[in-house]
């Protein structure tokens, strides 16, 4: 078993993160396995080294360790690019210049019903699909960088062809081994979900050059990682996770979305919850024992 802990240096580490890398390093530990660390810092805008200094350090403090050395995404924008050229060049993906607006005002037409929100927000209406590349195969150009690009969902059935699952009545999609939540199983979604409430994600921002959804998926595959643990919302985004790793030929870890840790008015932590920053807590005098039951885990 590999498990891994994956934080983002833009804020300190908080309760539900506590949670979230302790539930991971035991179930690795238990199962005489390793547990990995892993920086995603692509978001260079807001990334800080002071932050991903104090999340090793309440980490150790935790009494949590690690293999070294520790996995930064910010090096490794070429693995990030290898996989989008394989994508580009199979003709699964295009590019996008649709602002957050232009989509809402696209969305909003009557024609359109009532907007779809999918695991990675409103289902995208299509507009810049079959617009760019002049009319031909986006694969007969040079990749766009100044761009975002977006997975052209409607074409991966097609080029997965027999990858596909179908475990009931002929049914098209795909699986993946869901162990938490306290609903352990296969979690199926079908061809139709994938083109009707996922859509065309995008899979590189043309202020990052990738995105959180690809580089998850190849960096998992790059440590090795066997079983995934993280909270229950990123639960729907494995949906897309599984799909690309069918696309780019890599392993489906097996998943454990654990629930979350929340307010005293059931609202889920975030980083701007510095009352519950664990170096708050430190600093009051707590012991990672402490911690450990704050959040249900002794």
């Amino acid at each position: 078993m590999r498990t891994r802990f994956a934080p983002s240096p833009t804020g300190p580490l908080h309760l539900g993160h506590a949670y979230s890398a302790i539930l991971a390093h035991d179930m690795a530990r238990a199962a005489g396995g390793n547990f990995l660390l892993r920086t995603e810092d692509i978001d260079r805008s807001r990334a800080r080294p002071e932050w991903e200094e104090m999340i090793y350090d309440d980490l150790r403090w935790l009494g949590l360790s690690w293999e070294t050395p520790v996995m930064r995404q910010s090096e490794r924008m070429h693995a990030y690019e290898t996989a989008l050229d394989t994508l580009w060049q199979n003709d699964l993906l295009y590019p996008c210049t649709c602002t957050r607006r232009d989509i809402d005002i696209a969305l909003s037409a009557p024609q359109e019903g009532t907007p779809v929100t999918g695991p990675d927000g409103p289902v995208y209406p299509g507009t810049c699909r079959g617009e760019h590349c002049g009319g031909l195969p986006c694969s007969m150009s040079a990749r766009a960088s100044d761009k975002h690009l977006r997975l052209d969902i409607g074409q991966t059935r097609g080029y997965l062809d027999h990858h596909f699952d179908a475990p009931t009545g002929g049914t098209f999609g795909l699986a993946f081994l869901e162990i938490g939540l306290n609903r352990p199983g296969d979690v199926f979604t079908s061809d139709e979900e994938y083109r009707n409430r996922i859509g065309d994600v995008v899979l590189a921002r043309r202020d990052m050059g990738t995105s959180y959804h690809l580089s998850v998926v190849i960096d998992d595959a790059a440590q090795g990682i066997t079983h995934v643990t993280r909270g229950e919302d990123l639960f729907e985004a494995t949906r897309i996770h599984v799909l690309l790793q069918r696309l780019l030929g890599l392993p489906t870890p097996v998943y454990h979305h654990h629930r979350l840790i929340r307010d005293e008015y059931g609202k889920r932590l975030a980083k701007r919850d510095d009352a519950r920053a664990i170096r708050t807590y430190r600093d009051d005098g707590a012991s990672p024992g402490d911690i450990r039951r704050m959040v249900g885990l002794a």
